[in-house]
């Protein structure tokens, strides 16, 4: 049979030619577009087909549109990429909750890797960081929004010690996809302090450069808090 070729709708035309521009370094990351009517008359379409472009090329992370303003092509970096699948991620795991044990599962193989990495990199500086995240997470703990935030930096700075700057993004995105269930582990009575005990052990291995016990470490840090999950029924 034969294979029937299927119509496009015209902003997709549109929208494949400004891709064209992109990626040939003619409209560099930072710099704008023409503008609206210049497109038109460039490709000799209606304004709705350049706008369903460029809104498309919008939610994709590869322009930006501010109001008043002609498109610009945004620089990519690693928070911004991850971040566009950030809402996506979230509407997953509230209409599939067993996606959870997924994304415990990616965590941990991610920060268990990433502490290694940390352990044999770490310089003394970085050590002191990490001191002054500990410090910062045990003087929010009377705050649950302000604990979760300097958790989630912890976790971060680790990431930032093992040198990929895709890391830090990715431990970020983590705690803002699953935020609400970790609300309800740090409600779990004495969570807050087993957390800050765990945090220091982690430091403590990274400080002497012992990457099995910091794995280990973080091992033990994000199974525990994988069982109260568990008990909690998430």
């Amino acid at each position: 049979m034969a294979e029937q070729i299927q119509r496009r709708k015209l902003y997709q035309e549109v929208l494949d030619r400004l891709m064209a521009r992109i990626t040939s370094g003619e409209i560099a990351p930072g710099h704008q577009f023409p503008s609206e009517r210049e497109l038109m008359e460039f490709y000799g379409v209606g304004r709705v087909a350049v706008r369903e472009a460029l809104q498309e090329l919008a939610r994709s992370g590869i322009v930006e549109i501010s109001h008043g303003e002609r498109a610009r092509v945004t620089v990519p970096t690693a928070h911004l990429l991850i971040e566009q699948i950030a809402e996506g991620a979230r509407h997953l795991l509230r209409m599939q909750p067993e996606t959870l044990e997924h994304l415990k599962d990616a965590r941990l193989f991610l920060e268990v890797g990433m502490v290694r990495q940390a352990a044999e990199k770490a310089t003394p500086d970085d050590v002191q960081r990490l001191r002054d995240r500990l410090a910062a997470h045990q003087a929010s703990l009377s705050t649950l929004d302000q604990f979760l935030k300097r958790d989630m930096e912890f976790h971060r700075e680790i990431a930032r010690i093992s040198g990929n700057p895709i890391f830090p993004a990715i431990v970020e995105a983590l705690f803002g996809w699953a935020s609400e269930y970790y609300h309800t582990i740090v409600r779990a009575p004495g969570a807050e302090s087993l957390t800050l005990a765990e945090h220091q052990r982690i430091i403590d291995a990274i400080a002497q450069g012992n990457a099995e016990e910091a794995a280990k470490a973080m091992s033990d840090h994000l199974t525990r808090a994988s069982d109260l999950y568990r008990q909690a029924g998430l």
